[in-house]
């Protein structure tokens, strides 16, 4: 198995990178953002590679860094995910962006990858919930808290109403959530909808 390649650039295409190493020509297969990353062609760039055996082929998936590999490792044990899909969703969102939508529930990102529908965003952030928070800089009572605001569907609550209503002031979903995250922590725990949403605005105003 192949796990990394150092090689001189050849020629891009639209997914793919011919990388040459001592005059053999391997076909990599990248996301748009490790594309736009790589050198010139006729410079050396470096690789880190998944390597995929089928019965009828062999591919080679190539990455700028090994964590970029591993959430194309964690993307394709989801089912309706593969490898295009993947490809598609790191070609959107890098590592660390991919990461911090997860950790906060946040399909609607997840979603604007091409060929990635509501139903797979949302399975994808369920399914990686748990594995995240270790790849995003992201405080987990904020993870937590935004996995208690996806499944509150419909149920009324404080910190549900606290995030809707920040929502609808114009603010992102990832980011009215952390807020009343972080006003939750410094607030009773049975503080109310009015003060999550005051304190939610004032950690908005810090950032």
């Amino acid at each position: 198995m192949i796990g990394k390649l150092t090689g001189v650039v050849d020629s891009v295409g639209s997914d793919w990178v011919i990388l040459d190493v001592g005059g053999v020509g391997y076909v990599v297969h990248c996301s748009s953002k490790t594309l736009s990353r790589l050198p010139n062609a006729g410079e050396t760039a470096r690789l880190s590679i998944e390597t995929h055996v089928r019965e009828d082929r062999i591919q080679l998936f190539g990455f700028m860094a090994d964590l970029e590999r591993e959430w194309f490792r964690l993307l394709n044990t989801v089912q309706g995910v593969g490898t295009k899909v993947a490809l598609a969703i790191l070609s959107t969102l890098d590592a660390s962006d991919l990461a911090t939508a997860i950790a906060l529930q946040d399909k609607v990102a997840i979603a604007r990858a091409q060929g990635v529908g509501p139903k797979v965003a949302a399975r994808i952030a369920a399914e990686l919930r748990d594995k995240a928070p270790l790849f995003a800089d992201v405080d987990p009572g904020t993870a937590r808290l935004a996995g208690e605001v996806a499944e509150a569907k419909g149920q009324t609550s404080p910190v549900r109403d606290a995030v809707s209503a920040l929502v609808n002031l114009g603010y992102a979903a990832p980011q009215a959530s952390a807020a009343v995250a972080a006003a939750a922590r410094a607030l009773d725990k049975d503080a109310t909808t009015e003060k999550l949403i005051r304190g939610g605005l004032k950690e908005l105003a810090k950032s």
